[in-house]
């Protein structure tokens, strides 16, 4: 006689990683690196914390996690913005607007390396057009560091004196892409 043994089958998994990291974006915009943390997480996509570590090893991973995607989100929008600096920094802009918490994630150590260096591709190839390859990275870092100091300014309500914000933003870049071409 034989005895019937119990099979367990294994569980499906309640949440994806895409749903994760999307949470983990939105509790970041929502509140702050602070309020980004895996309970928060696992509460958005309705699952126990201790449920996430089956996905996420822990904060500091999550915070690398949701970095990436923010990263990879501007590279998608810089790549769709053509060669054009002007069109890049408006994307660069764009995205710092529409994702302001994550905007400022990239400028941490979180950002992985290889992430940035996909984001960074279509500033090099617009800065080699513009000034050849031997000083493409220079006009790139040049060009990438005004617009940071520049949006991280704007968002943290720094620009009090007056005028028009968007002309500014659009004077510094005439400025710099004329400055640039000079050079060449």
């Amino acid at each position: 006689m034989s005895i019937p043994m119990e099979v367990e089958m294994p569980t499906p998994p309640r949440t994806s990683y895409a749903e994760i990291i999307t949470a983990g974006r939105e509790i970041l915009e929502s509140a702050g690196p602070e309020g980004l943390t895996m309970q928060a997480v696992a509460a958005r996509v309705g699952v126990r914390a201790p449920s996430l570590y089956k996905r996420i090893r822990d904060r500091e991973a999550l915070l690398v996690a949701v970095a990436e995607a923010v990263v990879d989100d501007l590279a998608v929008r810089l790549e769709s913005a053509g060669t054009d600096l002007t069109a890049l920094a408006a994307a660069y802009r764009a995205h710092a607007h529409a994702q302001p918490a994550g905007f400022r994630l990239m400028f941490t150590a979180s950002a992985p390396l290889n992430a940035l260096q996909r984001a960074a591709r279509p500033v090099l190839s617009a800065s080699t057009a513009l000034v050849g390859e031997a000083d493409a990275l220079h006009s790139a870092r040049l060009i990438t560091a005004w617009a940071t100091g520049f949006l991280q300014m704007e968002l943290a309500g720094a620009f009090r004196l007056g005028g028009d914000v968007d002309e500014a933003f659009a004077y510094g870049l005439d400025r710099l892409v004329r400055g640039l071409r000079q050079e060449k």
